[in-house]
């Protein structure tokens, strides 16, 4: 039996420990580049040509581009991000899911009765949208948020390399560490979604960020954490369509 700090490499974290390949410190900053970039050019009025299938433009290169910028410093291995789905990952992703917007709802109602929140204007959006249009956000959601886990677990496994390889952590309090700081920047590019509202996205998104990143965590596999976030999303948007078109 493994040593709890040196688990079953074909289980780990893939990167941090030079397995399937080693990288290096500029490489790293390439990765992470490559996830600002995408950031960037998902906001960037010009990535939207006018017409329904615009959305689909920013929410593609969010995800490839990142996805691109590891392979340039990896190559094939990138794929070491992903895995298998069969029936314990989809159970997986329904598990995260669920949890998440328990973790959500109790976390947004008790920060709610103490603190002014910022409700998020694409659900509004999506309620005045026609039927085409509903469907066609809905599924450009899947590459958008296979971008927005990207965004978080590149920063991961680059503060897991820097923390256990530069810093000699241990491995557990390595992951913890780059598992709570990989939630920052998510949580702080969605300043402008909610009014720039500091405290609402640190303490609910931030939160509900680290749920969905256990996703990743106990499986090694970007599609669970993904399909978990899907779901997630099409969940709340959904139930907030419902109720729009309820009181309507």
């Amino acid at each position: 039996m493994s040593p709890p700090d040196s688990p079953d490499r074909r289980s780990d974290f893939p990167f941090y420990t030079g397995e399937p390949v080693p990288l290096s410190g500029r490489q790293w900053l390439c990765v992470l580049a490559g996830v600002v970039l995408a950031f960037c050019l998902l906001v960037a009025p010009w990535t939207r040509p006018p017409g329904a299938w615009g959305m689909w433009l920013p929410a593609l290169l969010f995800c490839l581009v990142p996805l691109g910028a590891l392979a340039a410093v990896a190559g094939r291995a990138w794929t070491a991000l992903f895995g298998p789905v069969r029936g314990r990952e989809v159970l997986q992703m329904i598990g995260i899911a669920a949890l998440n917007l328990a973790v959500t709802v109790g976390v947004g109602l008790l920060f709610a009765s103490h603190h002014q929140v910022s409700a998020n204007p694409a659900a509004q959006s999506l309620a005045d949208a026609g039927a085409t249009a509903r469907a066609m956000r809905f599924a450009a959601m899947l590459p958008q948020l296979l971008g927005e886990e990207l965004l978080t677990i590149l920063p991961f496994l680059a503060c897991l390399w820097w923390l256990h390889t530069r810093w000699t952590l241990g491995r557990r309090t390595s992951v913890v560490l780059a598992w709570v700081v990989s939630a920052v920047p998510f949580a702080l590019v969605h300043l402008p979604t909610y009014g720039w509202n500091l405290m609402q996205c640190l303490v609910v998104i931030g939160t509900a960020r680290l749920v969905l990143s256990l996703g990743y965590l106990l499986s090694r596999n970007l599609w669970v954490s993904t399909g978990a976030h899907v779901l997630n999303d099409w969940t709340l948007f959904g139930a907030g369509l419902l109720a729009a078109t309820v009181r309507a």
